[in-house]
């Protein structure tokens, strides 16, 4: 497997590894919170899948519901882990074809449309995952909830112990 491949087998696993982890715990640490992050767990959950929605959508062509001011609708985790399933499809059919996209990213919020910006939307799917289920685990670990290992040693090990099996 190529590297970004990998890369984006992580993404995929630490959010559903995530999802797993926040159903074991009380339901109060769905709705918690902390000052310098985005929201609470379920918020952030919503808003980290909607937005790789808009990036997949930008690279494989698929059309998109106009969006809504605001944040974006907040999903229960059974609807968050079918998301995250779905999503996993589709990044491992379009990543093999990157060098064949030239998509231009919306402008939007006074920016202008950016041109020639495959890269920079693969780029920004990765990094906004990793941000936010960061802000996830700052906001259970500062409320005395039980924080997810979603680090890549981890994923590397787990990894290599499932494929042992």
């Amino acid at each position: 497997m190529d590297a970004l491949s990998e890369a984006f087998q992580h993404h995929t696993w630490a959010t559903e590894k995530l999802i797993r982890h926040l159903r074991r715990l009380p339901a109060e640490a769905l709705t918690a919170t902390a000052p310098g992050v985005y929201g609470d767990p379920a918020a952030t959950l919503s808003h980290l899948l909607a937005a790789d929605n808009r990036y997949l959508s930008w690279l494989d062509g698929t059309p998109l519901a106009p969006r809504q001011p605001g944040p974006d609708p907040v999903r229960s985790l059974d609807e968050l882990a079918d998301a995250v399933r779905d999503q996993a499809v589709r990044w491992r059919v379009v990543l093999p074809r990157l060098g064949e996209i030239d998509l231009t990213i919306p402008g939007r919020g006074g920016r202008p449309d950016l041109p020639h910006a495959t890269d920079l939307a693969v780029v920004q799917a990765l990094h906004h995952g990793n941000d936010h289920r960061t802000q996830i685990c700052t906001v259970l670990s500062v409320n005395g909830f039980e924080t997810a290992e979603l680090d890549t040693f981890t994923y590397w090990r787990e990894r290599r112990a499932e494929k042992a099996d």
